[in-house]
C-alpha cells in the first residue's frame, strides 16, 4: 500500500528533539511523518562529542522518589508515559554517546513512531497554503514543517588563514598524536575544553583563544559553558604550566616549514600584539545552522553570526509562516539563558509546541485549568507548581505558568509551561510564575553573602520563584520568594506568607469567585 504523500506535519530529522515531537504528536492523534537522513536515529552523536563523554548529567541517585522531580537531574530521557527512561541505559555520571544512541533507538522503536530513515530532505518549497519537501525518495506535502535536524556543520570564524587550522569534526582524537606539541585551540566553549582536557598530558603546551572571556557555567548558569569537570586545565593555567586561556582577536595563521605562526593582538592589555608558533592549530568554534535546503520564497533568517534562525516566540521562523524550529536549532529565544539547547530543556518546549500547532492547525483549544480565586488558593497551586515541576526547573527564567485574569467570565485560567515572553504577548492581563537566578554580579559565586528575610529576597542568588503581573505588555508587579537549599518553597514565614501578601495586594477588583465558568 503506497504511503500518503500529504500530512499536516512533516518533522525534518529524527534526533531527540524529533523524536520527543513525534511522540507528543502522535500521542495527540495528529497526522504527521518524520524524515531522517540517517538509518537509526541520532545521527550527530555517532560523531560528537569527539571524545564521546556527554556533558548532560545524568544524577541516577536522588533524594526524591517523584518521577517528575527527578527528572530535573536527568538531563537525557526523554518525556512518555511509558517509563522508558535513561537512567535505565546506564549509572554513569557523564554518560558515553553510544548510551544516548542506544536509548534513542529503543525510544522509536517502543512507541512505534512514524519516522522514515534513510529519507534525506533536498529542497523544501511553498505549494499552496503549505510546502512541497522533495527527498531522494520523492516529493511529499504539507501544512506544516517542523525543522529538528540539528548542527548542520562546523561553524568557521573568518580568520586570515583559517583553512591551516584542523576542524574539531576532524581532528585526530588519538592523544599521542599530540604528544610534545605546542597546539593552539581556537575557542573557549565545550568542545574546546574537551579537546584540551583530552590531550593535557600529552602535549607540551595548551592554549585556548578567542576574543570573548570564558564563561564558567557556575557563574552564568548556562550548561552550555564551560563546566566545572574542565577544572584541570584551568587549574593548570593558574599554576603557570605553559597551558593557557587567551582573550585575543587571532589576525592571522601562516604556515612556516612544519609549523604556524599565528599572530594575536590581546584584548585586555592596551593592544599589545604577539606571534605566537604552534605544532598544530585545531578549531573548536562550534557549529551552524544549515539552511541551504529551502528556497528563497521561505528560507529562514539567521542570527548569531548565522548560526541559529530567528524565531518568534511560537517558535516560527520570523518571516516564514508555518515554518517551526525544535530542539537545539530552536535556542535563540533563550540563548545562553536557559536550556532549550540541550534535551532536558527542549523536551518540554516540545511539549508546549505540539499544544500550539494543535490549536493553530487542528483547532484544539490550548489546555487550562480554572485555578483558585483567593490569595490562600493562588499561593497555594504556585507553590505547589514550582516545588514539584521539572520544566520550570529546567527552564528557568523561560517558561512559565501563565494565571490569566478573565474578567469576562470572572475566573482565573491557569495554562502551563508556555514561553513567558509568548505568555505576556497573547494574554493582556496575566501573572507568571518562573523560577529565576540571581543576576547581580556576586563576586566569588562561592562565597556570596546571604540575606535570608523575606524582604529581601530579590536579592537571592540561587535559583528561587518569581511571581509577575503584566497588563498589556508592561511589568506592573512582582514577588521574590526566597532562595532555598534544597527547593523546597513552603515555609509558612518565607514562603506562604509574602506570596498570600502579594496575592491579596494584587488581585483585581473584579469579583473572581462568580461568573460563569471557563470550563
Amino acid at each position: 500500500m503506497t504511503a500518503p504523500a500529504r500530512h499536516q506535519y512533516l518533522i525534518i530529522g529524527a534526533g531527540p528533539a524529533g523524536l520527543q515531537l513525534s511522540y507528543f504528536l502522535q500521542r495527540s492523534g495528529a497526522d504527521y511523518l518524520t524524515l531522517e537522513r540517517e538509518g537509526r536515529p541520532g545521527g550527530f552523536f555517532d560523531r560528537y562529542p569527539r571524545h564521546r563523554r556527554l556533558i548532560s548529567l545524568n544524577k541516577v541517585h536522588t533524594t526524591s522518589t517523584d518521577p517528575e522531580i527527578r527528572l530535573r537531574w536527568d538531563w537525557n530521557s526523554l518525556l512518555n508515559d511509558s517509563g522508558l527512561l535513561f537512567p535505565s541505559y546506564t549509572r554513569e555520571y557523564f554518560p558515553q554517546a553510544e548510551d544516548l544512541i542506544r536509548y534513542l533507538v529503543d525510544f522509536q522503536k517502543v512507541h512505534d513512531l512514524n519516522v522514515r530513515y534513510r529519507t534525506p530532505v533536498v529542497r523544501v518549497e511553498r505549494s499552496g497554503d503549505g510546502f512541497a519537501v522533495h527527498t531522494t525518495d520523492g516529493t511529499l506535502h504539507c501544512r506544516c514543517v517542523i525543522v529538528a535536524a540539528g548542527w548542520g556543520g562546523p561553524f568557521i570564524p573568518a580568520i586570515k588563514g583559517i583553512e591551516h587550522a584542523v576542524g574539531y569534526e576532524t581532528m585526530p582524537v588519538d592523544p599521542e598524536r599530540y604528544a610534545g606539541q605546542r597546539v593552539l585551540i581556537i575557542g573557549k566553549g565545550n568542545s574546546a575544553f574537551e579537546t584540551a582536557s583530552a590531550i593535557l598530558g600529552h602535549a607540551s603546551m595548551v592554549h585556548l583563544a578567542s576574543r570573548r572571556p570564558l564563561r564558567l557555567a557556575w557563574n552564568t548558569k548556562h550548561p552550555g559553558d564551560v563546566r566545572g569537570h574542565y577544572g584541570a586545565l584551568l587549574d593548570s593555567y593558574q599554576f603557570k604550566t605553559l597551558h593557557s586561556v587567551l582573550d585575543c582577536t587571532i589576525e592571522e595563521i601562516r604556515p612556516v616549514g612544519d609549523r604556524f605562526e599565528v599572530s594575536i593582538t590581546y584584548t585586555h592589555a592596551d593592544g599589545e600584539q604577539a606571534t605566537l608558533e604552534y605544532d598544530t592549530v585545531i578549531r573548536c568554534t562550534g557549529f551552524r545552522a544549515d539552511m541551504s535546503v529551502f528556497a528563497p520564497e521561505c528560507r529562514p533568517r539567521l542570527e548569531r553570526d548565522g548560526r541559529l534562525p530567528s524565531l518568534t516566540p511560537d517558535w516560527q521562523a520570523a518571516g516564514v509562516d508555518d515554518l517551526y524550529f525544535a530542539g537545539t536549532l530552536a535556542q535563540a529565544r533563550d540563548f545562553k539563558n536557559a536550556s532549550s539547547a540541550f534535551i532536558d530543556g527542549f523536551r518540554y518546549n516540545l511539549r508546549t509546541l505540539t499544544r500550539l500547532l494543535r490549536e493553530r492547525y487542528d483547532g484544539v483549544p490550548l489546555p487550562y485549568d480554572v485555578a483558585p480565586p483567593d490569595p490562600q488558593g493562588l499561593t497555594a497551586l504556585v507553590l505547589d507548581r514550582v516545588n514539584w515541576s521539572s520544566a520550570l526547573w529546567t527552564q528557568f527564567e523561560y517558561l512559565c505558568d501563565a494565571l490569566v485574569l478573565d474578567p469576562a467570565s470572572g475566573r482565573l485560567r491557569h495554562y502551563i509551561d508556555l514561553p513567558e515572553d509568548y505568555a505576556v504577548s497573547r494574554f493582556e492581563d496575566l501573572y507568571t510564575v518562573t523560577l529565576r537566578w540571581g543576576r547581580d554580579d556576586y563576586g566569588d559565586v562561592f562565597a556570596i553573602e546571604r540575606h535570608p528575610q523575606p524582604d529581601r529576597a530579590e536579592e537571592s542568588a540561587f535559583i528561587h520563584p518569581v511571581v509577575r503581573r503584566y497588563r498589556r505588555g508592561e511589568l506592573v508587579g512582582e514577588v521574590h520568594l526566597l532562595e532555598d537549599l534544597l527547593a523546597e518553597w513552603r515555609r509558612p514565614d518565607r514562603h506562604v506568607a509574602p506570596l498570600e501578601a502579594f496575592f491579596t495586594r494584587d488581585l483585581p477588583t473584579w469579583d473572581i469567585s462568580s461568573g460563569p465558568s471557563l470550563r
